[in-house]
């Protein structure tokens, strides 16, 4: 399952405004489209992802997609993938994760990439948190590996 940025193909769900829910299924070739979509039903989400998004939205992340890993990894069962403008916004954006990640009660996450600032990487165990430059992102493409398209790219 992928969650992404509406657009104007669908509509979202009242209580996470702004994200839908994209399955695809194992027989999919990469590059297919979705093809369902459906309303994101909040309650799917832990905690930690819920923290986090709320944190990006308030900075104002661009092209943010939550990808449901459960069953095609153990590193984690949630990705999160989202941009900033500038290395200023993603290391805010970053700073802002955490502390919300603390403030829910969360164990205190793995951070990466703080330094630069090109992308940093976010472990909250069972929730992993990428953010990254939109260069660095196009760069390592991030959601073509786990088979689906940045937002920004869907039709």
């Amino acid at each position: 399952m992928i969650f992404r940025r509406a657009s104007a193909f669908c509509t979202p769900h009242p209580s996470f405004e702004g994200l839908i829910l994209i399955r695809k299924t194992k027989s999919e070739p990469q590059s297919a489209e979705p093809k369902a979509l459906e309303p994101v039903d909040p309650n799917a989400l832990p905690d930690v992802a819920r923290a986090a998004l709320t944190a990006l939205e308030d900075l104002k992340a661009e092209d943010v997609a939550v990808i449901d890993l459960a069953g095609k990894t153990s590193i984690a069962d949630w990705m999160v993938i989202a941009s900033g403008r500038s290395t200023t916004q993603v290391g805010a954006m970053a700073d802002k994760v955490v502390r919300a990640l603390k403030d829910i009660g969360a164990p205190t996450p793995s951070v990466e990439g703080l330094p630069a600032c090109d992308w940093v990487l976010i472990d909250a165990g069972d929730v992993i948190v990428h953010l990254f430059r939109p260069e660095v992102r196009a760069f390592y493409n991030l959601e073509k590996m786990w088979g689906v398209d940045r937002p920004s790219e869907a039709r």
